[in-house]
């Protein structure tokens, strides 16, 4: 008999999969970063800066403040201190090391020019000569962006091209990042000189066991979930998805669910069920607990859109809306701009959600003050100032 489960209590659940209920440390170390980044299976990237690159707040949404160097080391360090590689996952994402096999499948489909992009296909076919004469050259040269290719004085790279074949040899997994980036810029290098040898050593698993492993992973992440949550994690195929989780619900891994107002749903079989949650945090647009819009409507009966694209005259809320958590429910939403060379940050707007208790604009200024000194910023302020 399929087991049915609460609105509320999912929503407990989800957050309590997410990293959400749990006291804050007094000093966040690196491995307090490791058990976030094991919890959620990947940290998204995006160029967008008006606050702080997006890969910074999970850990920040969860742990408090925390210094980033810790992530950029994780991410960009030397072999011995590399605990992530960049990948394509969910979109352009930070992950454990420990899922490279688990995603070696998509970089031989890339290999084979499957993937939608016309522009890099053709470094996996007529053009890939040209793709391996780059690959040589970062390994024989060192480790090279794009912006080094459109400089040189080979005379055939176009920067579109060389972006593009670059990318091909990063999806098919001939390349990774180095390590650094220059600015958001991504710099290339083979795996061998920059993933430790013990990771890349590590058995690849079929395609089949390797999508169920990801499908798993997500559905630890999320708790509970519909299948276009489960398959949207790492961005499945449909088909895929569905063999994957057909195979963990044999497997018991996954037991569906039913709750009332959703699609058919599983659980995961080590899903926390809190009583309740309490804390407060502030979430930037691409966090795994709110990136998903329909499962947020769902969850939190909100309503969250990124209009960062919608011209300004159009917007509801603001460029760059934090929704803000407290106590398990998203009861406000924040437009927020880092203003670095004034050291404050800046409140564009802000609303409350009917409803929001009594307490939401004092716990808010809080978790405000606490962020501008996470970003070495010197005050709060409400609204822009000439």
């Amino acid at each position: 008999m399929t087991e049915r489960i609460t609105p509320a209590l999912a929503r407990r659940i989800a957050l309590a999969a997410q990293g959400f209920g749990a006291a804050r440390p007094a000093r966040v170390t690196g491995a307090h970063l490791r058990r976030t980044l094991d919890r959620l299976a990947l940290h998204q990237i995006d160029s967008v800066n008006v606050l702080t690159r997006a890969h910074y707040m999970p850990a920040f949404s969860r742990l408090g403040s925390y210094d980033t160097t810790l992530v950029d080391r994780a991410a960009w360090g030397t072999r011995g201190q590399r605990r992530m590689f960049e990948y394509w996952a969910h979109e352009a994402s930070l992950l454990p090391l420990e899922l490279h096999p688990l995603l070696r499948w998509r970089m031989d489909r890339a290999d084979r020019g499957m993937m939608r992009s016309a522009g890099m296909r053709a470094f996996a076919g007529e053009r890939r000569g040209e793709a391996m004469a780059l690959l040589h050259r970062i390994r024989s040269e060192g480790p090279l962006a794009a912006s080094d290719i459109e400089s040189s004085r080979t005379g055939w790279w176009m920067w579109s091209d060389a972006k593009l074949a670059l990318e091909w040899l990063f999806y098919a997994g001939h390349v990774t990042t180095a390590t650094r980036r220059r600015g958001f810029e991504r710099v290339y290098d083979v795996p061998e000189r920059v993933i430790p040898r013990a990771i890349l050593d590590l058995p690849t698993p079929d395609e089949a066991t390797a999508q169920a492993a990801l499908v798993a992973r997500a559905a630890r992440a999320l708790g509970v979930a519909t299948a276009t949550e489960l398959r949207d994690y790492f961005r499945l195929s449909p088909a895929d998805n569905a063999a994957a989780i057909t195979r963990l619900v044999e497997e018991g891994v996954l037991r569906p669910v039913t709750i009332p107002g959703w699609p058919k749903a599983y659980i995961h079989h080590q899903a926390r069920r809190p009583r309740r949650i309490t804390g407060q945090a502030l979430l930037a647009p691409f966090d795994p607990l709110i990136w998903e819009r329909a499962r947020t409507e769902r969850l939190f009966g909100f309503n969250y859109r990124i209009e960062i694209y919608v011209p300004a005259a159009k917007r509801r809320y603001g460029y760059y809306v934090l929704p803000f958590l407290l106590d398990g429910e998203l009861v406000a939403r924040v437009d927020l701009k880092a203003d670095r060379q004034r050291r404050r940050l800046q409140v564009q707007s802000c609303h409350l959600e009917p409803g929001a208790p009594p307490d939401t604009s004092e716990r808010l200024g809080a978790e405000l003050e606490l962020m501008a000194g996470w970003l070495g910023l010197d005050s709060v302020i409400s609204r822009p100032q000439p």
